[in-house]
């Protein structure tokens, strides 16, 4: 009979304990935020930076994990495969909105499977060239580039990637087609264009500033609608020659679809606190970009941008042709 009670007692015990563990407020462990590319990257110190700070504001850690290839398709296929349980987000850059349009096949869809927590950031890019371009300013470059569009070399870092994407809005906005050359990475494409092998491209003020003032290759424009801090005397593309051009590699936070409405909540008033952080603010700033506004930080306005931002590259993607398996 004693040991019957103690029995039920034991049992008692485990429930209540289970009881106390389901109530455990959120976050009670380390969360995993995947990023598609290579530790030292642009789009990787952008996602350090949040999880540093967002690790203050959860009282968790949120710890970085690289998984890169395919554009940044590898790691989202994983993301969106992984628990949805608050303790895996995903940080991308613009190519969240372009890979339905770059790949004939996914293993994801990139608007329905995942539950948006907010934007993070826009990286300007800028117009640059050799630096024995004859051109002296945008209104030159494009007349140069309509001129010589047969001879005139464009450089872009890979299928997907930014240079790529930017090369891509360009020739339809100047309405020429010219020869692309793809590297496998923004390195070897700025070293070419240092080295005057190729005439221009078009890059993240993260991978241009420090040629820029460094004199060693002629910039020409931001493509923001406003003046880079960081390149005072560089123009809008809007304002120099192509009215309305607009490109930028904007990041957001995402989280596995199906992840509770309160946890999402949460990572995204985390979002907003880290963007408040002058740590991060004035790192971006080195950075030559800035948080977006705490509107942006949501999950309605990241997905509002997203679905605009599919919508917006597809009919572009399918008149450059340039698709990746």
């Amino acid at each position: 009979m004693k040991k019957s009670i103690k029995s039920v007692l034991a049992v008692a015990l485990l429930g209540l304990v289970g009881s106390v563990q389901a109530a455990d407020p959120y976050p009670s462990k380390v969360i995993t935020m995947l990023i598609p590319f290579a530790a030292g990257g642009p789009t990787d110190t952008v996602g350090r930076l949040i999880a540093q700070s967002m690790s203050k504001d959860l009282g968790q850690q949120v710890i970085v994990e690289n998984l890169g290839g395919a554009g940044g398709t590898l790691a989202a296929g994983k993301a969106a495969r992984s628990p949805a349980d608050g303790y895996n987000i995903f940080l991308h850059h613009i190519g969240q909105s372009t890979a339905p349009s770059l790949y004939r096949k996914l293993s994801y869809n990139a608007s329905t499977d995942f539950e948006t927590i907010g934007l993070v950031t826009d990286v300007p890019m800028t117009i640059v060239a050799r630096s024995n371009m004859p051109a002296k300013n945008m209104q030159e470059l494009l007349a140069y580039i309509k001129t010589n569009k047969d001879k005139v070399t464009y450089a872009n870092a890979g299928i997907g990637s930014a240079s790529h994407l930017c090369g891509m809005l360009f020739q339809t906005a100047v309405g020429v087609d010219l020869t692309t050359v793809p590297y496998k990475g923004t390195g070897p494409a700025m070293n070419d264009l240092l080295g005057g092998q190729v005439d221009f491209m078009c890059d993240q003020t993260t991978n241009t500033t420090s040629q820029i003032k460094g004199g060693k290759i002629k910039a020409y424009a931001v493509t923001t609608k406003k003046p880079v801090a960081s390149l005072p005397d560089l123009p809008t593309l809007d304002k120099a020659g192509l009215p309305g051009f607009e490109v930028g590699v904007w990041h957001g936070l995402y989280a596995p679809k199906g992840t509770p409405k309160p946890i999402i909540d949460r990572l995204s008033k985390s979002l907003q606190t880290a963007l408040k952080d002058p740590s991060v603010i004035a790192r971006f700033a080195e950075l030559g970009t800035e948080p977006v506004a705490q509107d942006q930080a949501t999950p309605a306005a990241l997905r509002k941008h997203l679905d605009a931002e599919i919508a917006r590259w597809k009919p572009i993607i399918e008149k450059a042709g340039q698709y990746a398996d």
